[in-house]
């Protein structure tokens, strides 16, 4: 065979080989994520605020499924997504609770859940990530950060996030007494999830 033809030949092969394993690397890269979904009964979102007569009102708000996006062996998400059900809040004061889930405040009637998605997550350790995503209250999506550690095991992990948000952003009315609570809710939030089935 002419030195020619050999060196197409041999090309030829090499492209062809590097095209086949890239055909086979393909799935493995895209088989290497898994979804947990997100055990409500092992989550919550609680927050604190300022409030001018008690100092702070502290609640919680049930998480009630989501999904965490795992790399194989790794207990930092690749992504993540949640729902939580505001018309379950619960302050310790059930007048207070009627009056944040109705039409001044989250107005459930109209706006029955809330939402994250992550948008961006960076590890800032072996078991610590940043967060970025969009959280949707009260109709209204607005961008957040969490800074979140990871306990447990890549198999069991549990998350515990923390972020603040300003309430005024979303686009509640607010009440007569709206000036005497604070602007900025201090929240966190602990995740479980489900065995990966």
């Amino acid at each position: 065979m002419p030195k020619l033809q050999t060196r197409y030949w041999f090309s030829a092969c090499a492209l062809a080989l590097a095209l086949a394993c890239g055909a086979r690397a393909t799935p493995a890269l895209a088989d290497s994520g898994v979804t947990r979904a997100i055990d409500p009964a092992k989550s919550r979102a609680q927050f604190s605020i300022a409030h001018i007569f008690v100092e702070w009102v502290t609640g919680t708000i049930p998480i009630t499924g989501g999904t965490v996006e795992l790399a194989a062996g790794s207990a930092i998400p690749l992504a993540v997504s949640a729902t939580l059900d505001p018309a379950k809040i619960e302050t310790g004061d059930r007048d207070r609770d009627a009056a944040l889930a109705g039409p001044e405040y989250f107005d459930v009637a109209n706006f029955p859940q809330w939402t994250f998605a992550s948008t961006r997550i960076v590890a800032t350790g072996p078991s610590a990530f940043a967060m970025d995503g969009s959280l949707t209250i009260h109709g209204v999506a607005q961008p957040e950060h969490l800074d979140v550690t990871v306990a447990g095991t890549a198999v069991a992990p549990v998350y515990h996030a923390t972020g603040h948000i300003d309430r005024h952003a979303f686009g509640m009315k607010g009440a007569r007494l709206d000036p005497v609570i604070g602007n900025t809710a201090d929240v966190t939030l602990d995740i479980g999830v489900l065995p990966a089935r």
